[in-house]
């Protein structure tokens, strides 16, 4: 194809033991009649994806076509943002909640044919996303309860899947504690013990879990929910309604909508601080600012 689209097929040889390279393959096969150019990066580290990317848009690049799960795209994400360059995935990891956010079809078959139609046809989206310091996220940023849940989910070897995170609450609900954190959005305080503070661009974080229901990544803002100080009894009733969303009808839940969050823990005393993950990527600890960016990243649609 002469005059269409320059693009980069993106993945990690590795992912997801080697699933996204034997995917890659016919993802490439299937892209390359709508497209003027295709670059394939096979990179296995950070740097490596990252010069062979620059090295690629310096020559021109349309779009970036991942293939691989939330860690892949949220390499993605701090690529495309602020720039022309489209995104488009292939969904092939355990989360994945930034293609559900972006309603990509859970079969990587249909996921490229949307992404070939889209190329096609020259569709784009625009999205708002959420930025605290340098990085970029698409998703959730989260801390707390959650962020060590994923910290713990991380560094299992088993199980694989959705179920890797159900091991990881098991295993931090009995220990967790409550701190005292301060919730600044647009000005407004809330100072409170809390068991979890998420802060949600897109509804969904570990594997499809809806912690921020509301969040659009289309109306520039960020939604905040606040699980309060609660006993282990207690939350364990709450966390089976992360699944549906309905957590939010709790009371001891609190949910925040603002252009820009702060989020600071303020009883630190006796524990170690907080960590804080993005798209499921580690971001040091609290505090942390956060700000919602409008129409930061240009996707596949």
């Amino acid at each position: 194809m002469t005059g269409g689209p320059r693009v980069a097929l993106a993945f990690h040889p590795g992912s997801g033991r080697g699933a996204a390279a034997r995917l890659a393959g016919a993802v490439a096969s299937r892209l390359r009649p709508h497209v003027a150019r295709l670059d394939v990066i096979d990179a296995d580290t950070v740097e490596g994806a990252r010069q062979r990317l620059e090295a690629a848009r310096e020559s021109g690049l349309d779009a970036l076509v991942v293939v691989g799960g939330d860690g892949a795209a949220h390499l993605a994400v701090q690529f495309c943002a602020g720039t022309p360059v489209a995104l488009g995935l292939v969904p092939s990891g355990t989360g994945n909640d930034l293609a559900r956010a972006l309603d990509v079809p859970g079969d990587p078959a249909a996921a490229v044919d949307s992404l070939a139609h889209a190329l096609r046809t020259g569709h784009r989206r625009r999205l708002d996303l959420g930025r605290a310091g340098d990085t970029w996220y698409g998703t959730v940023l989260c801390s707390g309860f959650d962020a060590a849940v994923n910290d713990r989910a991380n560094r299992l070897r088993w199980p694989r899947g959705p179920r890797r995170y159900d091991v990881a609450i098991a295993a931090e609900i009995a220990s967790f504690r409550a701190r005292d954190i301060r919730v600044t959005a647009d000005g407004e305080t809330l100072t409170a013990p809390a068991m979890l503070v998420a802060v949600g661009n897109t509804p969904w974080y570990g594997a499809g879990i809806p912690v921020c229901p509301g969040a659009d990544p289309t109306d520039g803002l960020l939604d905040v929910t606040v699980v309060g100080k609660v006993g282990y009894r207690e939350l364990a009733r709450v966390l089976p309604r992360l699944r549906t969303g309905r957590h939010v009808e709790h009371p001891a839940v609190t949910t925040l909508r603002a252009r820009t969050v702060e989020v600071a823990d303020v009883g630190r005393a006796g524990g170690a601080d907080w960590p804080v993950f993005a798209d499921g990527d580690p971001l040091g600890t609290l505090p942390v600012s956060i700000s919602c960016v409008p129409r930061a990243l240009t996707v596949l649609a």
